[in-house]
């Protein structure tokens, strides 16, 4: 079973896929969007779904440390009930706090990256820790 991982910002939307079996998960790309035009990247998304023969989405939630919900929790719920309706395919969320800094250490540290190059990367690793940690919870 192929699941899908995805960070979803306002203006880049990080995606990971897992293996084959649902054990390990891998980045993929960063798909440029622009939630204020209403541009959401769906036919790229698309195109990996039909690649990969996804069968469901794991969309990250940004919670505040507190577990309260923001605006950016609603707008990943919206990005979640919109790829649902249009492809069809069931969506899991999973908590995402920490993530993008857990992202940016790592590539601090096992990469000696500089901040422009870790900037093109942080979103596609913050959806791979998204979808790992989704994966180590429920296999």
């Amino acid at each position: 079973m192929r699941l899908m991982g995805l960070d979803v910002g306002s203006k880049t939307v990080g995606v990971a896929i897992s293996d084959p079996l649902g054990f390990t998960a891998q980045g993929l790309e960063i798909i440029p969007i622009n939630e204020a035009k209403e541009e959401f990247g769906f036919e790229r998304l698309g195109e990996l779904v039909k690649h990969y023969k996804v069968e469901k989405f794991v969309v990250g939630l940004p919670k505040n440390m507190n577990n309260t919900s923001g605006p950016r929790v609603e707008a990943s719920q919206a990005y979640g009930e919109k790829i649902a309706d249009l492809f069809g395919i069931p969506v899991d969320y999973q908590d995402e706090r920490l993530t993008t800094v857990q992202a940016e250490r790592m590539l601090v540290e096992q990469a000696d990256i500089s901040r422009g190059k870790r900037k093109k990367v942080i979103d596609k690793l913050a959806a791979q820790l998204i979808l790992q940690n989704y994966l180590d919870r429920m296999f």
